[in-house]
This record gives structure tokens, C-alpha cells and sequence, in this order.
């Protein structure tokens, strides 16, 4: 890797870099991104990862890049990809010093990619409050800011969990900022949420492109299936499974749809959507107690890419 490494850095000082990496091959275009990631992934670590773990409170995650926790690990991951493509695009000119140049164009280049990122899933670049939802609101302060914060999350790369909105986060900040015990501030949180999405869905046009749209499009932990008991039937559905039923049906829809050339992955979102979400609804899924349902598309995601494709191995497996 130092051969290449020294390689990138003398096309960098002849400004020939960007050039240089837009005519090459595929094979070694990919031996060029893994040498500027090699010099560059210090940097971008010391001088931005570190900085934001810690004022996430993630004094683990800003020891070292070995030490980020799987989510901190996709934020670096994606802010690398984007000085890798600026590097590429924009060393045009003799660069002697790539470390110091990187350094340089980091807050430039990550910012565009988020906001390119952000508005790939839908959502505002610049989350802002409009004037119509500060006066539902009625202009109080704590809402408002509260909504930037939905606004804001909707669209960010943070991982969506089981109850969508990051309720426990929002809850400790407010519980430091006001001196306010946990429970007591976890519980205003909620209320204020509740009354912000209110509001927000008084424009059902503006909420499903700005808040539903981008929330279905992010990335998620695995979406939990009620609770069964082990002493018996299923809890909810005591006269069977309905889930393995359904997964046997999605599976025969889904096969015939792939027969027919349609493509594998659309067809079982579709049939997931369809024969899951609206056959059980969102009710029958277990969340957390206050906690926001699921937009229809995040259960589909969901569903599809974990719990429900264990169920459709079953399936195929008894149906063998």
C-alpha cells in the first residue's frame, strides 16, 4: 500500500489526480480510492469523527476508528466516501500537502454530501420550521425547536429504531438543559412529539413529502413482531400464527411475481407491504408504549429485509 500510496501523492503534487482517476480503469480506480483513503482516513477521523463522537457523548467511539460502534462506523464510512469523491473530483490542481488539503475542504465536502444525502431520501436539506406550523404551534419555543429536531432526524444517517423517534436522546438533552429529573422530562417529550406531529399532519401533503417520505427511506433496526408466550399460542392471534400463514402466502405471491420477470427485491416489498402491513396493521405490531406508529413503507422495509424473510425460509422449508 505505501507503493500506491506514493504513487497518489505524486500525481496530487503534478495535479493530476482527479485527471488521472477519471481515466482509469475500474480495477485501478478502486487501488486508487484505497490509497487516498489510506492517507486520508486519519485525518478525517482526528479532525471530524472524533469531534462529533464526543459531542455525542461517544467517548468510546472517539478512542480510535477500530472502536466505533456499528452506527458511528456508517456516519465515518459515509463521510470518507465523500472526501474520496471530492478528492477526485476536485484535485485538479498540484497539491504537495494531501493531508493538509484534505484537512482543508473536509467541512465543505462532508456538508455536501449530507445535504445530497438527505435530499436522495426526500427530506429538507436546511430543516426549517414554516410559518404555517410555528403559529399551530403557537409559537412556543420548545415545540419549534422540537420540530427542527423531527425535521432534522428524518433525514439524518442515524438509524430509525423500534419506536421511530429517538425519544430517550431528546429526553436526556431536555432533562440537562432544564434540570429536570429523566422520567419527568421523557414523558414531556413525549406529549411534545405527539403535539408537533399533530400539527404537522394538519398538512397531510407537506407531512407525507417531508416527514413520511424521508422516514421510510432510512436506515433501521430490526422491527419487532408481537410477543408470543411460551407457554402457548400466539398472545394476539390464540387461534394460530398468523405470520407463518402470511409468510406462506407472500411466498407464493412473490414466486409467481419473480416468474413473470419482475424484479426480486420490488416484488417482495410490494407483496410485504400488501399481505403484511395491510393485513395485520399497524396496531398488531408491538412498539413501545406512546411511541409513533410506523409509516407504511418503514414496516415494509423492515419486515422484508429481517424478521419476515426468516419467516419465508420457514415457509418454503415446511412447503418443500
Amino acid at each position: 500500500m505505501t507503493e500506491e500510496m506514493n504513487a497518489v501523492r505524486r500525481l496530487a503534487a503534478e495535479g493530476l489526480l482527479a485527471k488521472t482517476a477519471a481515466e482509469a480503469s475500474v480495477q485501478e480506480h478502486r487501488r486508487l480510492r484505497a490509497a487516498v483513503y489510506a492517507i486520508a482516513h486519519t485525518v478525517v477521523f482526528t479532525q471530524l469523527t472524533r469531534k462529533l463522537e464526543l459531542k455525542r457523548g461517544h467517548r468510546g467511539c472517539a478512542r480510535s476508528v477500530l472502536r466505533l460502534e456499528a452506527a458511528c462506523l456508517d456516519r465515518f464510512h459515509d463521510d470518507m466516501d465523500a472526501v474520496l469523491d471530492d478528492v477526485f473530483l476536485h484535485a485538479t490542481m498540484p497539491v504537495h500537502n494531501l493531508e493538509g488539503w484534505v484537512h482543508g475542504r473536509l467541512r465543505f465536502a462532508t456538508i455536501n454530501a449530507y445535504r445530497r444525502r438527505r435530499g436522495e431520501r426526500g427530506a429538507l436539506q436546511k430543516p426549517r420550521v414554516p410559518r404555517w406550523l410555528a403559529t399551530a404551534l403557537g409559537e412556543e419555543p420548545r415545540l419549534i425547536t422540537l420540530a427542527v429536531d423531527l425535521l432534522e432526524f428524518v433525514g439524518n444517517d442515524s438509524v430509525a429504531g423500534a419506536a421511530v423517534w429517538p425519544v430517550e436522546w431528546w429526553a436526556e438533552h431536555r432533562a440537562i438543559l432544564c434540570g429536570d429529573d429523566y422520567e419527568s422530562a421523557y414523558r414531556e417529550v413525549v406529549r411534545d412529539v405527539e403535539t408537533v406531529l399533530a400539527a404537522m399532519r394538519s398538512k397531510p401533503r407537506w407531512y407525507a413529502d417531508y416527514v413520511e417520505r424521508p422516514l421510510g427511506h432510512k436506515e433501521h433496526s430490526a422491527v419487532p413482531l408481537p410477543r408470543t408466550s411460551s407457554d402457548g399460542p400466539d398472545l394476539a392471534h390464540p387461534d394460530g400464527d398468523p405470520f407463518r400463514e402470511l409468510a406462506s402466502v407472500a411466498l407464493r405471491n412473490i414466486g409467481a411475481r419473480v416468474a413473470l420477470g419482475e424484479n426480486p427485491a420490488g416484488a417482495a416489498t410490494d407483496v410485504v407491504t400488501e399481505v403484511f402491513v395491510r393485513s395485520l396493521g399497524s396496531d398488531e405490531l408491538d412498539r413501545t408504549p406512546g411511541a409513533a406508529a410506523w409509516p407504511p413503507e418503514f414496516l415494509a422495509r423492515g419486515l422484508a429485509e429481517r424478521t419476515v424473510l426468516e419467516l419465508l425460509e420457514a415457509a418454503a422449508r415446511a412447503e418443500e
